[in-house]
């Protein structure tokens, strides 16, 4: 019997998704397990694989199942699924087919040098590549076309209905709120002694309390794994292979744990999206800053938070070396919610986080507008650091070079950081009103709030838009004053002023 327009644009789909599997399992290796010399080959593979792709996303075969199928689909998301295949086709097609491969291996190789400068605190060895990257997505963003900023059109690859024109009336009412914090802060009578927690703390220690905590926040190691790597990520190859990775720093647990903590709220994501929609594309997150708001949440909202402490102190000392186990909860929840501007973004507190992503957010949107060029950065970098953070990096390993993203060509990526933790902060003032959470966190047990978090974001993937999940969910739109009451009753209590 001779398959329906239905099932053959499904097959194509799944064709689709599985070639996705395997690039993504073969980026995972890369930045685990994969020896060096083995980069440029695996770089070309990826390369070929990912051309793989871009083909079926626009070749004649899908364009005709999108036209027959797009005012026809009854099946909710046969219906979804179309609308996502026909949106990517008319992004995907704008971009010739060799441009794309050599932008993909191009990416890889730069992923790679970028590694070597950083270890290196060699900028100017990864500039030919990011000079190339910037160049591409400049390129790309205008064959999609934007409105008012050129900026725009890459924001949407990562976060749907978000502009320029939204970030720079946002961003700035939050910057105003955490430096007046900040500086009230500075000015504080109680300080905590983030000396406590310094000492010796080993890895192996730190993975098995980390492993613990994911455990317990329902993550399923039956359907996924905790590795180490240079810079943490998390990666779905399928809903039943999400993967966390971690770095450790034996000097101070806080960055693995509450990294390991942040990618954990990322993975949960991913294992709890509805299986109907396996094989789709809508299998995965709405957009990075939703899937931002998950990790966020965990880290932040729930980790960081008093609660979690009172519950976890002790099984936290059964895994802390000896200079632990006569330190009072009340010594040490004020140090690990220490504020201290920090020169890297991934080990920054939760109040100045958000001056990290907009001292990236200026710089690419600068860049992408040609406003600015790549030799540009470490001196703009260095200058924004001050002017934010009141703190200049000595080099470029802890400064322009820290970050992955932009070696992946990830530009428009970094302000979903900044929109996860404002959309983390509504969803749990939403939360906060159906169940009681502050009871779950202080009994260990994080059912119930997994449960919500399924129930109205993970479960639907991609089926809804990111701005509609906010909307569902809290009844408005994009709203930074719940962020900035948040930070401010916390810090307020915490610094006592």
């Amino acid at each position: 019997m001779s398959k329906t327009t239905e099932q053959k644009f499904m097959d194509l789909l799944k064709e689709q998704s599985a070639y996705g599997e395997a690039i993504g399992l073969m980026a995972w290796d890369m930045r685990t397990k994969a020896p060096r010399k083995g980069i440029e080959g695996r770089s070309e593979v990826i390369g070929v694989m990912s051309q793989k792709v871009h083909e079926i996303q626009t070749s004649d075969e899908m364009r005709g199942y999108i036209d027959k199928l797009k005012n026809k689909a009854q099946d909710p998301i046969l219906k979804r699924a179309v609308e996502e295949a026909e949106e990517t086709y008319d992004k995907t097609a704008k971009i010739p087919a060799n441009e794309y491969r050599a932008y993909v291996t191009l990416q890889t190789q730069a992923e790679s040098m970028w590694g070597e400068a950083k270890s290196n605190n060699d900028f100017e060895s990864f500039r030919p590549y990011l000079e190339k990257l910037v160049e591409y997505n400049r390129k790309f963003a205008d064959y999609w076309g934007y409105g008012d900023h050129r900026y725009d059109a890459l924001l949407n690859n990562y976060e749907p209905g978000v502009t320029v024109e939204v970030l720079d009336k946002v961003f700035p009412k939050v910057r105003k709120a955490l430096t007046d914090l900040l500086k009230q802060i500075k000015e504080a009578p109680n300080q905590p002694d983030p000396t406590v927690l310094q000492g010796h703390f080993s890895k192996e220690r730190q993975a098995e309390f980390s492993e613990v905590i994911l455990e317990r926040m329902g993550y399923d190691f039956e359907a996924g794994r905790l590795d180490e790597t240079v810079h943490p990520f998390a990666i779905g190859l399928n809903t039943n292979d999400v993967r966390v990775t971690t770095k450790y720093d034996e000097k101070d647990f806080r960055t693995a744990v509450f990294g390991t903590i942040h990618e954990g709220g990322h993975a949960l994501y991913e294992q709890n999206i509805d299986p109907k929609l396996a094989f789709t594309p809508l299998a995965d997150g709405t957009s990075m800053g939703i899937h931002e708001s998950q990790s966020l949440f965990w880290e932040n909202f729930i980790a960081r938070s008093e609660g979690f402490w009172r519950n976890h102190y002790e099984l936290f000392k059964n895994y802390a070396p000896g200079h632990f186990q006569n330190l009072s909860l009340e010594k040490f929840y004020p140090a690990v919610n220490e504020v201290k501007p920090s020169l890297i973004r991934i080990e920054a507190d939760e109040l100045t986080y958000c001056l990290h992503i907009m001292v990236r957010y200026e710089l690419e949107k600068a860049l992408i507008a040609g406003e600015i060029e790549v030799k540009d950065l470490p001196e703009l970098w260095n200058q924004k650091m001050e002017d934010y953070l009141g703190t200049t990096p000595e080099n470029d390993s802890e400064g322009v070079l820290q970050d992955i993203h932009w070696s992946g060509g990830d530009f428009g990526y970094f302000p979903s950081y900044a929109l996860g933790y404002m959309y983390a902060a509504q969803l749990n003032s939403k939360m906060r009103e159906e169940i009681d959470v502050d009871r779950s966190i202080e009994e260990g047990d994080f059912h119930k709030i997994k449960e919500w978090l399924t129930e109205n974001v993970h479960q639907y993937g991609k089926m809804k838009k990111p701005l509609q999940i906010l909307n569902d969910i809290t009844g408005e739109g994009l709203n930074p004053d719940h962020l900035i009451d948040y930070l401010t009753n916390k810090y307020k209590k915490i610094y006592q002023f």
